[in-house]
Parts: C-alpha cells; structure tokens; sequence
C-alpha cells in the first residue's frame, strides 16, 4: 500500500509542476502548518472526534496517520474547495497526497511538542 501512495504523491508532484500549481499547493500547506492554520486543524479535527490524530502531530511521539476520508472529515467545504480552485486538482487526488504530507508538516512545525501560538 505504501508504493501505491508514494506513486500517488509523486503523479501530484508531476501534475503540479506541470501545471505550474506547485507554488500553489506549498502555498496552502504553508496555511494549514501556520500556527493559526494548526489551531484550526485541531479544533476541526476534535470536532471530528479525529483530535487524537492531530495531537499525535504536534506532539513528541509517533504521528498517527490519517486517511484521505478522515482528513476529509476534518477539513471543512471551504478548505477543500479552496485546495481545488488554487490547484485545479480534484479532491480525489488532493486529499491523498495531503494525508500523506500533512502529519509531517504539522509535526515539522510543532518541534516544542505544542500546538504554537495562533
């Protein structure tokens, strides 16, 4: 299953650097691992009943992974469609790769173990 991902992950990168989209793509990773954006991932993901997820983000142990239909949960329409209008990207192809990337990059921005200050 892990070659399936990493392929999926590596056809975005493709079809974003083709497109030109991958500024786009860093540019709306970089809003949700924001110390606002991480905030906000917390509270949806709580919301979800998906909050020990996220704190396994932010905090210093393994990073639980999420699936592309948690992640889904947890994000909101408008943060979906908001990924699809700058990438032109279907969700079906968005939220995999960003389930694959997003607990890193949330773990990469809580070095402290703590969500930071919004």
């Amino acid at each position: 299953m892990a070659g399936f991902f990493d392929g999926l992950v590596n056809k975005l990168t493709e079809l974003a650097d083709s497109t030109g989209l991958t500024d786009q793509v860093h540019q709306h990773l970089a809003e949700l691992t924001s110390p606002t954006g991480i905030s906000t991932l917390l509270n949806q993901a709580e919301q979800a009943g998906l909050g020990d997820k996220v704190r396994s983000w932010i905090g210093n142990g393994q990073n639980l992974p999420v699936s592309p239909e948690e992640l889904r949960s947890i994000l909101s329409n408008q943060q979906v469609q908001a990924l699809v209008d700058r990438t032109g990207l279907p969700a079906a192809t968005i939220l995999p790769a960003l389930a694959q990337f997003l607990p890193a990059a949330v773990d990469h921005q809580t070095p402290a173990g703590a969500p930071p200050a919004a």
